[in-house]
């Protein structure tokens, strides 16, 4: 088990320090229904990656070889590997726009629910983040863990990953004046730096995946 939670602790950092819902969450937080909206999206963004990462779990030992090489496996995760590169590299290109997405100009009209949906969107729909969820559920499914060893690396998953998003929100709801100012300067920097960030993270983790790939074949 040790082994299988090394390698989606890179994954797990990886979403977690994906910019795009850190900075959704703290436009929440400075919002006019700070609490409501912040702990929907909190909600909805620990849900997507708690149920990509299952369900991929679930089917990851279909991928598994019979004959034991694990080469079927190590070009799933050399695919996934190329990919995560792929989006490092678009990431870089438009790393000059630093204009905020039209949903985040929003934000401050938004309910319970339609925060909720966001939180899913950006961690189960966003490519992004979608891939890396997906090479930790291979990551888990294919480690040949027991059932019970598998749901503790899948929670660990889930909460290393979700840890970002849910922190701010708790640390809200108990120190909400004492946090405003360090979260309108952590917004102004993420979203200045989106790109820049994301590449970096992507590029280290598609590395990642492609060299377990790569030693599996």
């Amino acid at each position: 088990m040790g082994a299988a939670i090394g390698d989606i602790l890179p994954l797990a950092v990886g979403v977690a320090i994906s910019p795009i819902p850190i900075v959704a969450v703290i436009l929440m937080l400075l919002s006019r229904n700070a609490r409501t909206t912040s702990a929907g999206f909190g909600l909805g963004w620990l849900v997507g990656i708690l149920a990509v990462t299952g369900i991929v779990i679930l089917l990851a030992g279909s991928i598994t070889p019979d004959d034991g090489d694990g080469a079927t496996t190590g070009w799933v995760k050399v695919v996934l590997g190329l990919l995560l590169i792929l989006l490092a590299f678009k990431q870089w290109q438009s790393r000059s726009d630093t204009a905020p997405p039209k949903w985040m100009q929003a934000i401050d009209e938004f309910t319970f629910v339609k925060a909720t949906g966001l939180g899913l969107a950006l961690s189960a729909v966003n490519p992004k983040n979608l891939l890396l969820c997906v090479s930790a559920g291979v990551a888990i499914g294919t480690a040949g863990l027991s059932s019970g060893n598998a749901i503790v690396v899948w929670l660990v998953f889930t909460v290393l990953a979700a840890c970002s998003v849910l922190v701010p929100v708790l640390g809200y709801a108990v120190a909400a004046e004492r946090l405003a100012s360090a979260l309108d300067a952590t917004k102004t920097w993420l979203q200045a730096n989106n790109h820049v960030v994301m590449a970096i993270v992507l590029l280290i983790m598609g590395a990642v995946v492609l060299g377990k790939g790569l030693g599996g074949l």
